[in-house]
């Protein structure tokens, strides 16, 4: 608690600079471009990860923005400046199902709602235009674990075929095979404790898609 006090501190005083009242108001294009690079620069030297944008929850009714997948699936939705927060209640309960971290991206004029809105274990991220009109992040808060998953939920990131080829290996496809996907989604929730369940899902995330959506932004290093 305290380093985010520091950091908010350090924001405030920041904005009181004479840099805050040139800068303009950023929008969801312009952070999701430079977000896409930091993403990537950072995951450079990991061996296995792939960055999916707009990747597709709850059967793709909700998207979160990019989606890093290697060890973990860490989310991060972003809110500029031009955007609103009226639909993020209901994308946090969404994503707080299926991520095992998550992280916010706001422009300036979000930070204290933000702050306000989303739970303590998300991560906080500002992302402003400087004087060279280049975007500038800075973490509020890092992202924590998140307690909340929930097992179907992140059996729906994966297509029914392959959740029923999941099934298929543990011997528990009879009676589900012909059943709609949520029978399949269930059943697999069921059949798999959870941490098996998120490694079976990153494994076919990272691995058996292959170049599933190429060109939308994937990643594969090292295999």
């Amino acid at each position: 608690m305290l380093k985010l006090i520091k950091n908010i501190i350090y924001f405030i005083l920041n904005m009181k600079t004479k840099t805050f009242y040139k800068m303009i108001l950023t929008n969801d294009l312009i952070i999701r471009s430079a977000l896409k690079k930091k993403l990537e620069n950072h995951h450079a030297k990991d061996k296995k990860v792939r960055i999916i944008e707009e990747l597709g929850i709850r059967h793709g009714t909700v998207r979160i923005d990019f989606a890093v997948v290697n060890g973990i699936m860490h989310g991060y939705e972003i809110k500029s400046d031009r955007d609103t927060l009226q639909r993020l209640p209901e994308q946090m309960n969404e994503y707080n199902a299926v991520f095992d971290k998550l992280t916010l991206v706001v422009g300036k004029r979000h930070l204290y709602d933000a702050i306000n809105l989303v739970p303590d274990w998300w991560g906080i991220m500002t992302a402003k235009i400087d004087t060279n009109n280049e975007i500038i992040f800075h973490t509020i808060r890092e992202a924590d674990d998140n307690r909340n998953q929930v097992g179907v939920s992140i059996a729906r990131l994966l297509w029914r075929e392959e959740a029923l080829q999941i099934l298929e290996e543990y011997d528990q496809a009879g009676g589900v095979r012909s059943k709609p996907r949520e029978f399949v989604y269930k059943r697999l929730a069921d059949v798999l404790e959870t941490d098996m369940l998120k490694e079976k899902v990153r494994e076919t995330l990272l691995v058996s898609r292959g170049d599933w959506r190429f060109g939308l932004l994937p990643i594969l290093n090292g295999g």
